[in-house]
């Protein structure tokens, strides 16, 4: 028999399930907040493992994806320990926005502190009593508010063996070497040896259902990677129809808008297109003209633009592509970055 796992003082025998409440801080009125974890304690040994939701307020789709998976496990059914927590910000979730009340991004205040802001206590918190228990973990995101994301993994994956594998195994269409931001969760958990995939899928203050299923079965992906699930004997994995192995890429940009007008295209996230090729236009609403927009590399759309109504500069499609197929130009521009310590792998807005 194992032994209990213990979170906040509460102890949790194996084969159980338990939600515990970490107490956080109380609303103005005193009503108290809570960052509540739910703990799913196997009866076999096996490893830890975190799924985190709602970082940024306003991005739900994590939030259903857990409830769903939760729905289907039971302890007596895997090995390890699974911790779950839905909602890590319940201010921005409350408020329906991505920040805490204070506008500090949460995501960018790791590895926090416990007398610091509202955001580096609450990243303190989450940080020390729950990523510090696991060996690795699945935070969950969406786009931001009027743009949606391709189903896609961001990772350090040319960096780490295991976040390779742990990032194909996922299963998502494309998997993305992103760049960590200070004080964002994914370093400050890669600084404590525990490795950390972003799943990005959907649009934020909506629910996705395609973004939610590939979700949910990327979770489970994971967890039979690692030997917390099993399938039963003489069951063997099935691959859905026309599945593909994920396209890894390291180098992305986003289209921008060289004027403003309505924005028309006929492209969607997970389009494939050309360097040069017309991806949509921007016509002048009082005018007869309109003004082509181009795709500026060879790549697949792994995010896009939701607002048909568009300023000069405005992102449209973010276009994610592979080394190989890089040009000399970005070679060299990522050679001087590497020189400054830094890396142009994608616009500092889609950095997680």
């Amino acid at each position: 028999m194992r032994q209990a796992f213990t979170i906040g003082g509460v102890a949790i025998e194996a084969g159980q399930r338990r939600i515990v409440d970490l107490p956080v801080s109380k609303l103005s009125n005193h009503t108290p907040v809570t960052l509540p974890v739910h703990v799913l304690h196997g009866h076999r040994p096996g490893p830890t493992m975190f799924v985190s939701a709602a970082i940024h307020g306003d991005e739900l789709n994590g939030v259903e994806i857990i409830r769903r998976v939760l729905r289907t496990l039971q302890p007596g059914n895997i090995a390890g320990t699974l911790l779950c927590v839905p909602v890590v910000n319940a201010y921005g979730f409350i408020g329906r926005s991505r920040y805490l009340p204070d506008r500090r991004d949460l995501n960018r205040s790791f590895p926090g502190s416990p007398t610091g802001s509202l955001a580096a206590r609450l990243a303190h918190l989450f940080l020390n009593e729950v990523v510090h228990r696991c060996q690795f973990g699945i935070d969950l995101h969406t786009a931001a508010v009027h743009r949606v994301n391709l189903p896609q993994i961001r990772s350090n994956f040319a960096r780490s063996a295991r976040c390779r594998e742990l990032s194909e195994a996922f299963g998502a269409q494309v998997v993305l070497e992103s760049p960590e931001r200070p004080g964002s969760l994914r370093r400050a958990a890669r600084e404590s040896g525990i490795d950390v995939l972003v799943y990005e899928g959907g649009e934020g203050l909506r629910f996705d259902d395609f973004a939610i299923r590939a979700g949910v079965d990327g979770i489970a992906n994971v967890m039979l990677k690692t030997g917390m699930l099993e399938l039963p004997d003489g069951v063997e994995p099935t691959p859905p129809p026309n599945a593909r192995a994920p396209v890894f890429a390291n180098v992305s940009k986003w289209v921008r808008a060289s004027d403003g007008g309505i924005f028309r295209t006929t492209k969607q996230i997970g389009n494939a297109v050309s360097a040069g090729e017309v991806v949509g236009v921007v016509s002048n609403p009082y005018e007869d003209s309109e003004t082509e927009v181009r795709s500026t590399h060879r790549g697949i759309i792994v995010g896009r633009t939701t607002l048909p109504i568009v300023n000069m500069g405005d992102a449209l499609f973010h276009v994610a592509w592979s080394d190989e197929l890089r040009t000399t130009k970005d070679r060299s521009d990522a050679a001087s970055a590497a020189r400054e310590g830094s890396e142009p792998l994608m616009d500092e807005d889609e950095i997680i």
